[in-house]
């Protein structure tokens, strides 16, 4: 599987819910993609050849795709944040079939409320600069293929912009704050430091707020914990729901249940947070009915 300190909390507390607690009664093995996505079929086909019961698969298409082409026998939890019907990982949600199961946190499927949020936050900015990682294709092109269909209703231009390292990101935010009146939506991708594997995710969640105050750009986020390391705005479901259901999920697996039985877990409830000393650092007035909107309001 690959796993940090708040993710792996999150899903140690999962398993812990189904009466496993690692060290006691259960051994997991960790491989680190860090981001290199072409290096998940291989881990995933070691991982395969081990003695396991279980193969995690968090937390994209690209690494649910890479467990199942590894094996067919061993059950398999994944975690993506896209329908995984429409990316071919189960027959349904209530019916998965096969050795395949997971989450579907659906935040690449909100892209267009938090495309609508930010163009409320700042509407005199026509134009809307999404980055996305093309490494992760099904995320990226399912989600840029909702926002140019969201925009036109809301009068918005969309300037995608693929980007795979940091430094591509700081010279898309330096070429948006170059136009003045830009703004910056970022999608559901690992790279962009969704707090996931390793400890590259928060060091990077907090390199890309940085970027974003440093140009002065507003930017709108899929997670909670940009907002709360100082970033503008964020609409999604929250990861670490997200991180202890896989938990449970191994851990029923663990204890006799067949993936095939066990329907895709969904989120029930979004989160919109709200940071309004970035607002005021960007000279933004927030509007009472956004501000009402918000879940969480960091002053």
């Amino acid at each position: 599987m690959a796993g940090g300190a708040g993710p792996l909390s999150w899903l140690r507390q999962g398993l812990s819910e189904t009466g496993f607690t690692e060290g006691k009664n259960v051994v997991i093995e960790y491989r680190w993609a860090d981001d290199h996505y072409d290096r998940l079929p291989a881990l995933a086909v070691e991982l395969a050849q081990k003695d396991i019961e279980v193969l995690v698969a968090p937390v994209t298409v690209v690494a649910a795709k890479a467990a199942m082409a590894a094996t067919r026998t061993i059950p398999i939890v994944f975690m993506i944040a896209s329908d995984p019907v429409e990316a071919g990982l189960v027959s349904s949600f209530n019916h998965p079939g096969g050795n395949v199961t997971g989450v579907g946190y659906l935040n690449a499927q909100l892209a267009p409320k938090r495309l609508q949020l930010l163009h409320e936050a700042v509407p005199a900015t026509a134009t809307i600069t999404p980055l996305v990682n093309p490494a992760n294709p099904v995320e990226a092109e399912s989600q840029t293929k909702e926002l140019q269909a969201a925009a036109p209703a809301l009068g918005l231009q969309l300037r995608v912009a693929e980007v795979t390292t940091l430094d591509e990101v700081e010279r898309v935010f330096a070429a948006v704050a170059s136009d003045g009146k830009g703004a910056i939506q970022l999608s559901v991708d690992p790279m962009f430091g969704q707090p996931g594997p390793g400890s590259a995710p928060g060091r990077i969640r907090f390199a890309m707020v940085a970027i974003a105050a440093r140009y002065a750009v507003p930017t709108v986020y899929p997670w909670r914990e940009f907002v709360q390391g100082g970033g503008l705005m964020s609409y999604g479901s929250l990861i670490g729901d997200a991180f202890r259901n896989v938990g449970v999920y191994a851990g029923h697996i663990l204890n006799g249940e067949k993936p095939s039985d066990l329907p895709v877990e969904r989120p029930t409830r979004f989160y919109f947070a709200l940071n309004l000393k970035t607002a005021k650092d960007l000279n933004l007035t927030i509007q009472p009915t956004l501000l009402a909107f918000a879940d969480t309001v960091i002053e």
